[in-house]
């Protein structure tokens, strides 16, 4: 069955329920009403029926008193024990539809106690209640009809933004295209939301997958470089290599380096995969000095070159120890590739952050190229990266991390004095 099949019937048979169900109320309510009064009316000529015996005599015309007391379509009934002692009724032969009684005891004229029965016929009520049954059945037939057209407007009104939802992810699915759903611009409710959100994954969608071609594109560009020099080579060897030993030689250490290149290329290749997903992150309390320290020094150990480290007023940081390390090591690496001095790392306090400030006294960077310096594979020229053996990587990594972390980069050089890399990290709190 189709949602707006569906939509109707629940909708009528919900609203002929609730219908059906306040009339049968109304229709109750009013027949129990009317037998409540009828009732209590009975109840009260009979009591006062009861009092004004007491006030009689034997000259006193009986009839005339009883008819002064008797209902409306009614009759009066006096009984001593199981005899029927009088009677006074409206028509020769009372009627054998629905009636109500109501009997007491009172003093007879002459001492006795007799019961008094008072019986009204309850035809004109029940005329009324069955005129007021017809009324609400014609009302409900006559409301159906409104009712019906309502749910047929709710159910287009429903599935109108459901069904261009559903045709525009077909045209996306058949096209290849990231098709958007054409939304009003005032507008806030929830069909709405749902298009204003759909229309967000499919430029997010669009966003990646420009971002994936462009990564695989770049990758499969930049792998290739090293692959054809390896192939390069191995020919080389397979032509002269082994009657010539220089030969053999170069081609061989041609091989050895482009392999390490192309192992680092794939490593880092598979960091920044991994960083585009959500990290596991655990913020901690760092004292800044040690942390620092120790990360310098193990850079001096493996780079044999001077890191030294000016740590000015901040003594803690919080944040995730492995992954602020390793980003450090990312950036310290950087400015170690494109400077011979030494590198300098200074941290300061703002209100607000604590600031790690990475110097290298290198060649600097042209302004043109800071605002790319984190997109993946950019370099700044060719001969930089033959120099250095980078993959234009490391930035894009490094900046992924600092998003995870939700650390701030901001990055100043200047030609031939050097460049500066600031991590400004959010205070405690603030995370």
């Amino acid at each position: 069955m189709r949602l707006k099949t569906k939509i109707h019937l629940l909708t009528t048979l919900l609203m002929l329920v609730i219908l059906v169900a306040t009339n049968s109320g109304i229709y109750l309510l009013y027949e129990k009403s009317a037998y409540d009064t009828e009732y209590h009316q009975l109840q009260t000529r009979a009591n006062d029926l009861s009092s004004t015996f007491s006030q009689l005599n034997a000259q006193t015309n009986l009839q005339q008193v009883l008819r002064a007391y008797m209902p409306t379509d009614g009759a009066v009934y006096i009984y001593d024990g199981e005899r029927l002692k009088t009677k006074v009724q409206a028509t020769l032969d009372m009627p054998e539809g629905p009636s109500i009684t109501y009997t007491m005891p009172a003093i007879w004229i002459d001492g006795t106690v007799v019961d008094i029965t008072l019986q009204q016929s309850m035809e004109e009520v029940e005329r009324t209640l069955s005129l007021l049954k017809v009324i609400l059945i014609i009302v409900s037939v006559i409301a159906t009809i409104p009712i019906f057209l309502a749910s047929l407007v709710l159910g287009r009104l429903i599935l109108l933004p459901l069904e261009r939802l559903n045709e525009t992810m077909r045209k996306s699915a058949s096209t290849g295209k990231y098709e958007k759903m054409d939304i009003p611009v005032k507008g806030g409710d929830e069909l709405t939301n749902i298009n204003r959100t759909f229309n967000m994954m499919m430029e997010k969608l669009e966003q990646h997958y420009r971002k994936q071609e462009e990564f695989v594109s770049n990758a499969s560009h930049e792998l290739k470089t090293p692959i054809t020099v390896i192939e390069s080579y191995t020919k080389l060897l397979l032509r002269r290599g082994f009657d010539n030993r220089e030969v053999a030689q170069e081609s061989l250490l041609a091989i050895a380096n482009e392999s390490s290149r192309m192992h680092e290329m794939v490593l880092q290749l598979l960091e920044l995969a991994k960083n585009n997903e959500h990290l596991d992150i655990h913020f901690e309390q760092l004292e800044l000095a040690p942390f620092l320290n120790k990360v310098a020094s193990q850079m001096q150990h493996a780079y044999h070159r001077a890191f030294i480290v000016d740590v000015k007023k901040p003594s803690f940081v919080y944040s995730d120890e492995k992954i602020l390390k390793q980003l450090l090591f990312i950036l310290l690496d950087n400015a170690r590739k494109y400077s011979e001095d030494e590198v300098h790392i200074l941290a300061t306090e703002t209100a607000n952050h604590v600031c790690i400030t990475i110097q290298d006294f290198g060649i600097g960077i042209p302004a043109e190229h800071i605002p790319h310096l984190f997109e993946r594979f950019y370099r700044v020229t060719g001969d930089r990266n033959r120099k250095t053996g980078g993959s234009g990587l490391g930035l894009a990594i490094a900046h992924g991390l600092a998003e995870q972390l939700g650390i701030m980069m901001d990055v100043k050089s200047t030609i031939g004095e050097g460049s500066s890399f600031t991590l400004c990290i959010p205070k405690e709190g603030q995370q």
